[in-house]
């Protein structure tokens, strides 16, 4: 059975690779983006089955990517990992749905492993290709 592709986006290395391992103990192939062009491009390469993404980045913001997810038609979970206050991660959840997305979690940074492989977990077998 092949595994799920998990595209992540992120500025902070540690944080990337720390998801990104648990998604790989979790039976997922990640690919991580360091920006916005990087993200889209691996995106337009091979459409993941699974998005995590930061809201907060330098020269850009998730709700952008958010966008881009839904103009994209992008029917696969959208998990938010964030440090923003539980008011940003809501509403940025909220806005996710309104644009069509099927969003999952948020988890707020520092996100726990137990947390995250939960989340991983319980939504890999929906993701089978």
């Amino acid at each position: 059975m092949p595994q799920p592709r998990l595209l992540l986006i992120d500025d902070e290395p540690a944080l990337a690779d720390f998801v990104a391992n648990a998604a790989r103990e979790c039976g997922y192939l990640p690919r991580v983006a360091r920006d916005e062009q990087q993200f889209q491009q691996i995106y337009l390469e091979a459409v993941p089955d699974m998005v995590a993404l930061d809201l907060g980045m330098p020269g850009m913001d998730g709700v952008e990517l958010l966008r881009f997810l839904a103009g994209q038609q992008y029917r696969g979970p959208v998990l938010i990992v964030s440090g923003f206050d539980r008011r940003v991660l809501e509403s940025a959840f909220r806005l996710g749905e309104a644009l069509g997305l099927t969003m999952t979690g948020p988890l707020e940074k520092p996100a726990r492993l137990e947390e995250l492989e939960a989340i991983l977990i319980r939504l890999k077998p929906s993701l089978a290709t």
